[in-house]
């Protein structure tokens, strides 16, 4: 027989329910399920943690029914799960084998611990469903900016309160200089998303490109709307950085939309970024315009563009050379990175010397390979011709076209061209011999002999070892030293290739070693989680809401006088 504490509180039950599930944002069901486990736990350590008890609580009526169940066999093993057919048929008539009987069991008086124990069970049940309801939320907002205040502050690491769900902003995605305090109000830009044990950890940042993109969102209304569209974000964070955009209205300028009446615009992001000065580029579809622009505010006099490299070589008047590196390479670098392209800058005296000791070395190269004199050289690199294989296999026409030659003339020049391709395919080939370069590295597609060659003086002789190098290994890198820019030469740095070669030229041979195999090349790779270096001090335990403590009392007030058992237990569990 229900007791009339459990009579007089069914309702409460469900006003709790609704009260909890306002209070964390989660389905009203979900509280319902919580509190069912709790009274099948409580049951079980009544009855027997032997019995498989099923609870369940009327969502109408809160009416908690308990019930065990039973299934229907032959030959009873377990008597407190199992049940005869015979004895099943007194029950339910129709009863047959494998059927999932449910024996109503009497209501249960909730003492002091069964009642702390539900209350464990509700409070652990409805902090897991909000924190994948919080998971959920935020994943979904992963590239967006969020407000907040500053909670806490831990080893440089800013804790910031989202309302219903708390951030990071790590020390290395803060501006540098930047200092926040307790009730700080805090915008930043939502990267990345992940389950932890403790629950789901949002990270913030406030120096990534997007961030600035989105706050010219905010600001710029065409933007928002769609007519003004940002291309290219390059940050060097609370410094300098520079945006490109683009209008799809002719009659809208890009630039004069996000600078704003008297610069109010620009200047608003400008505040919220410490003061980081912010240069508006126009794209362009013209590579060489777009770059010149992105060198703003230097002069430029002339470009030269390697379209197969991306790189890009941009002559300035000789005063205009510090304006267009910047300080410390600042602005060539952020112009690199807004355009994509390898930007060399040259002044005008730098560039003559270069054009002609190029020209003096194209020269020297054909009168060596075409056993040429001076004169016939010089013709053929002052027309643009670089290697001797443009030589070899161009249309006959196009050397017989230059002035002083005919078509005898080319015929000749082309053939001893074609000789010396021989004679040097045969000599790499031998040298590779020698240096003891393994055959399965000659099929790696994209590497020639002359790289074969180069490999193999640095050690790189067969398809492990390749697959052991890094890209930085093939193409170089640079480090800052001092405050300077240092360029590392990579073994295959002279050959012009991208990086994007130098990968698969290393996948390939990672294939060819066994590392992985060709279907797990053609998978997409996950993006690289960044590692957390730091070690956050877990905070102190807060106090559960309103609504969650009432649940206790719902059980609580049903209770019976504990007996001394039941007092010794409450005294151990707390």
């Amino acid at each position: 027989m229900v007791t009339k504490g459990v009579s007089a509180n069914r309702l409460e039950l469900l006003q709790i329910a609704e009260a909890v599930a306002r209070e964390k944002s989660i389905d009203r069901n979900v509280v319902i399920e919580a509190m069912e486990d709790a009274v099948q736990k409580a049951a079980k350590s009544r009855y027997g943690s032997e019995n498989e008890i099923q609870a369940k609580i009327d969502p109408g009526t809160g009416e908690i029914k308990l019930s065990r169940l039973l299934e229907v066999v032959e030959e009873v093993s377990n008597e407190a799960t199992q049940i005869t057919l015979k004895t099943a048929k007194r029950i339910k008539k129709d009863a047959e084998l494998g059927d999932v009987l449910d024996e109503e069991l009497p209501p249960l008086d909730f003492g002091r611990v069964a009642a702390q124990n539900a209350k464990q069970v509700i409070v652990q049940k409805v902090r897991d469903a909000e924190r994948e309801r919080q998971f959920d939320e935020y994943k979904s907002r992963i590239g967006e900016v969020a407000n907040g205040s500053v909670k806490r502050i831990e080893y440089g690491n800013i804790i910031v309160d989202l309302g219903r769900a708390e951030a990071i902003i790590r020390r290395d995605e803060s501006l540098p200089r930047e200092n926040f305090r307790y009730g700080d109000r805090v915008r930043a830009f939502i990267y990345d998303v992940r389950r932890e044990q403790r629950g789901p950890q949002i990270f913030l940042s406030r120096t990534r490109p997007e961030f600035m993109a989105k706050l010219f969102s905010q600001e710029v209304p065409e933007i928002y709307d769609g007519i003004v569209t940002i291309k290219s974000v390059a940050r060097d964070p609370g410094s300098r950085a520079k945006i490109a955009v683009i209008s799809q209205d002719s009659s809208i300028d890009p630039v004069g939309a996000c600078v704003g009446m008297r610069g109010a615009r620009v200047q608003a992001v400008v505040n919220e970024l410490q003061g980081e000065k912010i240069d508006i580029i126009p794209w362009s579809h013209d590579a060489a315009t777009f770059i010149v622009n992105a060198l703003a505010p230097a002069e430029v006099l002339k470009v030269v563009l390697d379209e197969d490299v991306e790189r890009i070589e941009v002559v300035v008047p000789d005063d205009q050379l510090s304006l267009a590196i910047g300080r410390r390479g600042q602005n060539v670098r952020l112009a690199s990175q807004l355009t994509g392209w390898e930007i060399d800058i040259l002044t005008e005296n730098e560039e003559s010397e270069k054009r002609q000791k190029e020209f003096a070395e194209r020269t020297t190269k054909f009168m060596e390979s075409l056993d040429v004199d001076e004169f016939i050289a010089q013709l053929l690199a002052s027309e643009g011709f670089s290697p001797v294989n443009e030589v070899a296999f161009v249309d006959p026409s196009e050397i017989s076209s230059i002035e002083g030659f005919d078509e005898d003339t080319a015929e000749e020049i082309q053939t001893r061209a074609r000789e010396h391709l021989e004679r040097r395919q045969a000599e790499l080939e031998k040298r590779c011999q020698e240096l003891g370069i393994a055959e399965d590295l000659k099929e790696v597609e994209g590497l020639n002999y002359e790289m074969l060659v180069v490999l193999g003086e640095n050690d790189v002789k067969t398809v492990e070892n390749l697959a052991e190098c890094a890209t930085d290994d093939l193409i170089g890198w640079t480090e800052r030293k001092d405050g300077e820019v240092v360029r590392f030469e990579g073994f295959l740095n002279q050959f012009n290739i991208r990086k994007h070669q130098a990968e698969d030229m290393i996948m390939l041979a990672r294939v060819k070693a066994g590392w992985i195999s060709e279907e797990d090349l053609k998978k997409d790779e996950e993006p690289e989680k960044e590692a957390e270096q730091d070690s956050e001090q877990e905070a102190a335990s807060e106090a559960e809401p309103t609504a969650l403590e009432e649940a206790e009392a719902v059980f609580s007030d049903v209770s019976s006088q504990p007996s001394e058992g039941e007092a010794s237990e409450k005294s151990q569990a707390e």
